[in-house]
């Protein structure tokens, strides 16, 4: 059997969820990941092209910021943790870029190796009138070389003892294979630290023991190999299965719209239903990041599972309010709460 509840919005809730923000600083958090970088270029569309059929950018503005495993350093950095990071990066201009933007914010960067034969991963996006109007990517495709991995995990054996938290960071590009998730999970689980995972389905199976995977829907419905189903009690018999399969102590999938739904171990699975704090949404972009980071960093200060996920729910309602991969920080946070 299950147990199903939706969490009603209280007074007690609330003090709660402002005592543990207020613990949240300095708090060490290990982020183990793709690093990418986000480049946006802004203009204006004032005719077609005579070349072709597509529309001139008046380019106007440009700017980068941290993308993948980089917006989950973002996210914790600015609500005020203690953050290293382990990744690997090209040795090019988007790499420094990003190591530059990181030590600007404290960020312990010791764990990024730089690999020649790789590119660092760039995503740059068009952007004319608040529409994009056109993405293109730069990335070296493939597993790391075993000289890469070794300096990775050597860097990990150096860093996780330091760490009140472990992020893992999946976007598929390399960094998180079997032996980096088997190392950081079974250290992680030794210290008895939260260890959480942003999943990727191809590596599904291997995120057994966690402390939480945070899939949305879509992931959550291909990390099983199944056809979506509507309706919340798909969603319930879905994280249930999951929760069984990678025996974690929760999954908390997030539902747009709708909201999170948070899977806790148990004889019987414990469910508890969110609703959405979002109010108005411009944009998603990294609002996946967002709930991991504060769900990690709530569980790092020493709240339970359904607190931390509360704070999480509320952090994203912030960020999607917000144009571009954003983020909030613990005073915004806590104004939310308010």
């Amino acid at each position: 059997m299950i147990n199903t509840r939706t969490m009603p919005p209280r007074l007690p809730e609330r003090k709660e969820l402002l005592r543990t923000i207020a613990r949240f600083s300095g708090r060490r958090v290990l982020v183990v990941g793709d690093l990418m970088l986000d480049q946006y270029v802004r203009g204006a569309v004032g005719r077609i092209s005579p070349e072709a059929p597509v529309p001139v950018v008046r380019v106007t503005g440009e700017s980068h910021i941290p993308g993948g495993a980089g917006n989950v350093v973002n996210n914790l950095a600015s609500l005020g943790a203690k953050v290293s990071v382990l990744g690997v990066i090209g040795e090019d201009d988007a790499g420094a870029r990003l190591v530059e933007h990181f030590r600007g914010r404290g960020v312990n960067v010791e764990g990024v190796c730089v690999d020649v034969e790789r590119q660092t991963t760039q995503k740059c996006r068009v952007i004319a009138e608040r529409q994009q109007v056109v993405r293109f990517d730069r990335e070296t495709s493939g597993p790391l070389s075993h000289a890469t991995e070794s300096r990775l995990l050597a860097s990990l054996d150096a860093e996780l003892p330091d760490a009140d938290a472990v992020i893992l960071s999946d976007y598929g590009k390399g960094v998180i294979n079997p032996r980096v998730l088997s190392r950081a999970i079974g250290a992680a689980r030794r210290r008895g630290i939260p260890v959480t995972v942003d999943p990727k389905p191809e590596h599904f199976r291997l995120y057994k023991g966690v402390t939480c995977v945070t899939p949305n829907t879509s992931e959550a419905w291909a990390c099983m190999r199944r056809d979506a189903k509507p309706g919340s009690d798909a969603i319930d018999a879905l994280g249930a299965d999951i929760l069984k399969v990678l025996k974690s102590r929760s999954v908390l999938i997030t539902r747009g719209p709708d909201g999170m739904s948070l899977f806790e171990e148990g004889r019987r699975p414990r469910i508890t239903h969110i609703p959405t704090q979002a109010r108005e949404v411009f944009d998603v972009s990294g609002a996946g990041d967002t709930v991991i980071s504060t769900l990690t960093l709530a569980l790092a200060a020493g709240a339970p599972l359904r607190r931390a996920a509360a704070l999480a729910n509320h952090a994203a309602g912030i960020v999607v309010a917000k144009l571009g991969t954003a983020t909030t920080d613990a005073k915004e946070l806590a104004r939310a709460i308010r």
